[in-house]
């Protein structure tokens, strides 16, 4: 049923326990996970600032993919960048394109003041996506 899952990870605790749920979904189905992190960029009085850097966004997703791999799926991972605020849009564009059926991700990630504000990015895409979402928490 879900053999091309969408890991969606930013390194905090709540997506850390998406990782093995992720995992074992795909093996049951014998399916492969896409970890997928979103590095995001802001665009503030004409420069272009980095939320965080390539290293630090690598090693997110090493760490998912390593895990899943121990645990004994297949895996992949990647990190694409959007525009700061359009992380669940990113997710959800992701998952189309690798053609998906199913998204995990933790039910709260890094964001705090703005996450309240905004909506949480799994409530996002939760409503964006036609894919089953599998929120872990």
């Amino acid at each position: 049923m879900f053999k091309n899952i969408v890991l969606a990870t930013d390194g905090s605790d709540h997506a850390n326990r998406a990782v093995p749920v992720a995992a074992e979904l795909a093996t049951l189905a014998g399916g492969n996970v896409t970890v997928i992190h979103v590095r995001e960029h802001d665009l503030t009085r004409g420069q272009l600032w980095e939320l965080e850097t390539e290293d630090e966004a690598n090693a997110i997703v090493k760490r998912a993919v390593d895990e899943i791999k121990k645990a004994g799926a297949a895996t992949d991972g990647e990190v694409i960048r959007t525009a700061y605020g359009k992380v669940a849009e990113a997710l959800v564009d992701a998952a189309r394109d690798r053609k998906a059926d199913a998204i995990v991700l933790g039910s709260r990630g890094l964001s705090d003041l703005a996450g309240l504000v905004l909506g949480s990015v799994a409530h996002k895409v939760i409503h964006l996506s036609d894919k089953t979402v599998v929120v872990a928490r």
